[in-house]
């Protein structure tokens, strides 16, 4: 646990750039907090004390502002900057490395079950308000954009952006075949609803025709 707790310092020592020392992180920084009160509220999950993990966890949150399901598997090295507003789900599994930024949810679409919560890889970042939500994974050293939403697995190295999130670069390189990727749910449904619209007045138009014949 201290072990882990060392390696959560470190990351936000490496990771921000406001950070002046070890003992102001370990004092001050809420996400630090919240990592060190998940390890024990983990540990009595894992023991079958289920309900007072919870209840650890419930206290972190009041006292952080970050919601960890106590059954979520967080390796040490992780840094959560800020963190007002995190949520991170029960079968969310978060390796060592990823930086995640304030109101970044990992859960899921509230469909599945058994693996229903990401898996997010070594050294992946998750910026501001971005929603992760299924069993998925996202691939190491992936970037996702502030406030995207995304509802299927990232490639390692990928950049995501946008609702839905969408891959627009990997390696640094920007992906030139999006058609599949920038496809608009919205217009598609426009789309048909005007297709429908075209067939109503078909048939009111026939209607209105045997009328007048019938006459």
């Amino acid at each position: 646990m201290f072990k882990r707790l060392r390696a959560d310092i470190n990351a936000a020592k490496k990771n921000d750039p406001a950070a002046r020392n070890k003992f102001e992180i370990w004092l001050t920084y809420s996400g630090v907090k919240a990592l060190s009160w998940h390890r024990w509220a983990n540990f009595l999950y894992r023991i079958k004390l289920k309900l007072l993990a919870r209840i650890t966890s419930q206290f972190a949150k009041w006292r952080t502002g970050i919601e960890i399901h106590p059954a979520a598997k967080i390796a040490g090295g992780v840094f959560i900057d800020h963190g007002a507003g995190v949520v991170i789900g029960e079968t969310a599994e978060i390796e060592e490395g990823v930086v995640i930024y304030q109101g970044v949810t990992l859960g899921g679409t509230g469909k599945e079950t058994g693996k229903r919560h990401p898996t997010i890889k070594r050294g992946a970042m998750i910026s501001a308000g971005a929603k992760i939500l299924g069993g998925f994974t996202v691939g190491e050293y992936a970037k996702i954009g502030a406030g995207a939403v995304v509802l299927k697995e990232v490639p390692a190295y990928a950049t995501v952006v946008g609702v839905p999130g969408r891959v627009v670069r990997i390696n640094g390189e920007k992906i030139t075949d999006l058609t599949q990727e920038t496809a608009d749910p919205l217009k598609e449904e426009i789309c048909h609803l005007r297709e429908m619209v075209f067939e109503m007045q078909e048939k009111l138009e026939a209607i209105e025709n045997k009328k007048n014949t019938n006459k």
